[in-house]
């Protein structure tokens, strides 16, 4: 599969229709995703691996890693609404795929890899910290993005944790007009991804 396909096919799912901001649950862009994916992919890390995505919102990477061949796939949410969605999703795309309802925090599972757009602390500042800590615990591999003004605290936190990043990319995220505080039609946002090796 072209990364064109994968992102054509993230393109068509359902998300969730009244987002929460207290979660910062802004969807991930298909494009963003699909190149993440095949970053991914390219290191090795979703075919006939065991993907988890924290916070999964409606399923867009652990989905996505599914279509590129995962052996498993698994999505973590606190938010009901966003599980059924996932779920739908992942009807839609034909994707076998378990969705667990849980505070990221109270996750055990253990898989080869994890991908993950945690909230960006704009609304809670550190709301990143956790999802970076859990996912360091379940994953081997973790992709995980954050934004780019945290990168030097981040590198402390991750070496903290017994690991190290092997490969960084930035991009720009655009944050739509969604709620009632944004002053904007539209805010661009520098953030990073980063791989992660225990």
């Amino acid at each position: 599969m072209r990364k064109r396909e994968l992102e054509m096919a993230l393109q068509g799912l359902a998300t969730l229709p009244d987002p929460r901001p207290d979660l910062e649950q802004y969807p991930t862009p298909a494009s963003l995703a699909a190149d993440i994916l095949f970053t991914a992919m390219a290191m090795g890390d979703i075919q006939d691996r065991s993907v988890l995505d924290l916070g999964c919102g409606n399923g867009i990477f652990c989905l996505g890693a599914g279509i590129l061949g995962a052996r498993e796939v698994v999505g973590v949410d606190v938010d009901s609404r966003a599980i059924e969605i996932a779920e739908g999703n992942a009807e839609s795309l034909g994707v076998e795929a378990s969705f667990f309802l849980s505070d990221v925090s109270d996750y055990k599972g253990k898989h080869d890899t994890v991908i993950q757009n945690p909230p960006f602390g704009s609304q809670r500042r550190g709301a990143d910290r956790p999802f970076l800590a859990k996912a360091m615990e379940c994953g081997d591999s973790v992709y995980t993005l954050h934004m780019e003004e945290t990168e030097r605290f981040l590198l402390k936190t991750v070496s903290s944790l017994g690991g190290r990043i092997e490969y960084r990319k930035s991009y720009k995220f655009n944050i739509p007009h969604m709620f009632g505080f944004h002053s904007k039609e539209k805010k661009s946002v520098n953030i990073v991804l980063l791989l992660i090796r225990r």
